[in-house]
């Protein structure tokens, strides 16, 4: 057998063949009955002593690797298939998840080439973020003697950060919280994620926009919920559609998503209402309101909220990066305690160094700096798409209103157009866009294209609008 086996140094060299042989014949590359080289010529040929080879060959056979026959040589004889036959033997056998599992497809979206016009929603600019001075923040936490000390931290997360957190929603949403109310999450998923297990059994219905978060509804349905979807009118989420047995109602008051409306102040006091008669909790998802560009903000659930029902859920992933993985959740005092251990329980708590980092970010002042930037550069952004919108793509489409974030919607006029058939041509021609109908599971969902404009420069967005009117010209 020409067997390629190499050693090198002087020491733990009969390891090192085990290894090699070991590894060969559990990928395949030896099968079961081959004859392996005498240990002599195998000696010889890698310049080792024979005790060498021999010790190897010993190790293999007393693991059942190999056998010895008198007289005839020494033989592979492994009872473990090789590693490929493994997989495709249980590829079709063996443990299975739950049923809701195979609904359940995540994961980034990533196109197969990088596309011309990416008007993929929910992404920010990473452009616009001080990498600079958050390379600082960072290398100092790393040098400090306080990250050094190898213990577990404080569930809720770093008080600083929790502080910071504090003043920075007070100020910019009007929220009213202390740092004793704040618990720290590895994004919005995780706080939401912690948010069910604390409150609802298998069974349990949440209602939900529809449309609404794909992710919001997948993560509730892979906790056994029962997710009953909701439609939405102008002023937001339709209160008198909800249903009596609901436990709890996720919705996205400031900026609807994906379509963009903000959530009328009477129907803020009546979904209130309505979860203080039913005992039911809201969950209340401020992704992206820091962007707003016209019109006063309304008071936000939490803020309005005097029975404890509202759990409000805000996140850095648009306003900073989203692998930041930093987010946060303002819960009632009732169910603190029972979600800071849902927290100690998941990962104990988030990365000290990131949220250390974060809360000087803040306390210099440099969120609130990047946001007045970034806020100036999306909402050239978002003019100029609203622009190119009614100047393309008037014929077939409408553009949403929308005051906030980092995308938008355009409404199809014509009736003739399908949202799926129209995101699929044009990605093909290097046009990124989502079609309204994925966020919905209605039976005839809305017709329509959610527009990002967070991941494509300004001079991009008119020339990009201009090709995609070329794809509902072709597609109708």
């Amino acid at each position: 057998m020409d067997l390629h086996l190499t050693v090198s140094g002087r020491h733990g060299l009969a390891t090192q063949l085990y290894r090699q042989l070991r590894d060969a014949i559990l990928e395949g590359r030896i099968r079961s009955g081959d004859n392996l080289p005498p240990t002599r010529e195998l000696a010889d040929r890698l310049k080792v002593s024979r005790n060498t080879v021999t010790a190897a060959y010993e190790r293999l056979t007393s693991e059942g690797f190999l056998s010895a026959r008198v007289g005839s040589g020494t033989f592979v004889r492994s009872p473990i298939a090789p590693a490929e036959q493994r997989r495709n033997a249980l590829s079709g056998t063996g443990l299975r998840p739950l049923p809701v599992w195979d609904r359940v497809t995540v994961g980034p979206e990533r196109p197969a080439r990088k596309p011309a016009f990416d008007f993929r929603a929910g992404i920010p600019d990473a452009r616009l973020f001080p990498f600079a001075a958050w390379r600082r923040l960072v290398t100092r936490e790393l040098h400090s003697a306080e990250n050094r000390k190898a213990l577990y931290q404080e569930p809720s997360g770093l008080l600083r950060l929790r502080q910071a957190i504090a003043r920075h929603v007070g100020v910019a949403r009007s929220i009213q919280a202390t740092a004793e109310d704040i618990l720290i999450t590895n994004g919005t998923q995780q706080a939401l994620d912690l948010i069910g297990r604390v409150l609802w059994e298998p069974g349990a219905v949440v209602a939900m926009e529809d449309p609404g978060y794909p992710m919001a509804r997948l993560l509730f349905q892979s906790q056994g919920a029962r997710v009953h979807p909701v439609p939405l009118d102008a002023e937001g989420l339709a209160v008198d559609a909800l249903p009596e047995n609901a436990a709890v109602v996720y919705t996205t008051p400031s900026h609807q998503f994906p379509l963009g409306m903000p959530m009328s102040l009477a129907r803020r006091m009546a979904l209130l209402s309505w979860a203080e008669r039913r005992r039911a909790a809201i969950i209340e998802d401020d992704y992206d309101s820091e962007f707003r560009f016209d019109d006063r903000p309304l008071e936000p659930l939490q803020s309005l909220d005097r029975g404890g029902r509202v759990i409000y859920v805000g996140s850095f992933s648009k306003t900073l990066l989203p692998e930041l993985r930093v987010g946060y959740l303002i819960a009632p005092p009732s169910i603190r305690p029972a979600l800071r251990a849902a927290k100690a329980l998941t990962d104990w708590h988030s990365p000290l160094t990131t949220q250390a980092a974060l809360a000087r970010f803040m306390e210099e002042g440099l969120l609130a700096r990047h946001v007045r930037r970034a806020r100036k550069e999306y909402q050239s952004r978002r003019d100029r798409l609203v622009s190119a919108i009614e100047r393309h793509l008037g014929t077939w489409a409408e553009p949403a209103p929308s005051v906030a974030g980092l995308h938008l919607c355009a409404l199809f006029r014509d009736e003739r157009l399908h949202a799926d058939e129209v995101a699929r041509a044009a990605n093909a021609e290097g046009i990124a866009v989502y079609p309204l109908s994925r966020f919905s599971t209605a039976p005839t969902p809305p017709q329509g294209l959610v527009l990002g404009y967070g991941g494509i420069p300004v001079n991009r967005i008119d020339e990009g609008v201009r090709r995609l009117a070329a794809v509902l010209a072709a597609t109708r």
